[in-house]
Order: C-alpha cells, then structure tokens, then sequence
C-alpha cells in the first residue's frame, strides 16, 4: 500500500516488532547507566588527579620554605671602632652600650666619652680577624644575607638565619641625637 488516509487503521505491531523495541528500549537503558557509570567514574579519577596535583604541590611549597629558611652558614663579627681597630666585643653590645648612656643606630654602637663629651663609635666588621688593639685583617662592614648566622669571638649570637629575623634597631638612651656621628 502506497498510501493511506485518515480513515485507515493502524496495523498492531507484531510479536517480533514488540519483542525488537523492549530489546532497543531495554539496550538504550544499559547505554544510559553505562554513560552513568562511567561518568562517575571520571569524575572520580578527576578529584583524584586534582587532589594529588595539590598535594605535590603543597610539598613543594613546604620543601622551598625549608630551603629558603635554612641557614646558608655561620660567620663571625668582630667589634671595631671607626678606625677599623678590633675592639671589646662589649662595645658593639646593644645591653652593655645602653648601660653606659649609649645608643645603637643604624649598625653603629655609640658610647659616651668619659669627661670629653662626644661619643666613640662602634660597629661590627663581618668575617674579619685580629686581636683587641690590633688593625682588623679582611672581612666586611656590610652584614651579610639574613640566611647566614653571626656569632661574636666570644660566642653572642648577633643575627641568626632563616625566616623570623626582626632586622629591628633599637636606640637606647635618652638622648636627643639622630644618630649621625661627625666620624667614619
């Protein structure tokens, strides 16, 4: 029959054709679940690839602290005054200078002279050598790195490594000065 009108009625389908359409209908649902499925699980594999990706990455982050935070190493500071002449390691103490009417300022320790007015002037020399009373020999006036520990010849930690260093400056004493000295 090549065509039909509104009049003809529909043929019901026979046992092979409803057996043919619950078995389509019956695979389209296995497909849906399979879909499902494997969704799920992709979505599973993808928190875990993400929290694993975190997780090295917050390793990382932490094994850089500690790199950064480590000391690199130790040196020593050696007191001189501003003609580079090794002192007392108590005159480039901040305790000891305040106790005598001093003031530290800017990497300088200054203490007053007895009876002169005026004040001498102190500071450190880092990775240098000598005696008290004698030229100090190599070294540095400018501080080394923050991740480098200074220890003084009698054995005063003046800056310690890593993370956590203050770098503050305190001046002790009363007096009125800037901390600028007419010296070196």
């Amino acid at each position: 029959m090549r065509f039909q009108d509104e009049n003809t009625q529909v043929r019901p389908p026979t046992l092979g054709e409803q057996r043919a359409r619950q078995q389509a209908l019956a695979q389209e649902q296995q497909n849906e679940q399979e879909i499902q499925v494997a969704e799920g699980k992709s979505a599973t594999k993808r928190k875990i690839l993400i929290g694993s990706g975190v997780t090295v990455g917050l390793v990382g982050l932490i094994a850089t602290f500690y790199t950064v935070a480590a000391p690199q190493g130790t040196t020593t500071a050696v007191c001189t005054d501003k003609n580079g002449i090794v002192q007392d390691d108590n005159d480039c103490d901040e305790t000891y200078v305040s106790s005598h009417n001093g003031y530290h300022s800017g990497g300088f320790f200054f203490i007053p002279i007895p009876g002169g007015g005026g004040y001498n002037q102190y500071r450190y020399n880092y990775g240098g050598q000598g005696l008290v009373g004698q030229p100090v020999r190599g070294g540095s006036f400018d501080p080394p790195s923050g991740r480098t520990t200074v220890n003084t010849k009698s054995g005063k930690t003046v800056q310690r490594g890593g993370f956590g260093i203050s770098g503050k400056s305190s001046s002790g004493g009363t007096s009125g000065t800037s901390g600028k000295s007419g010296g070196s």
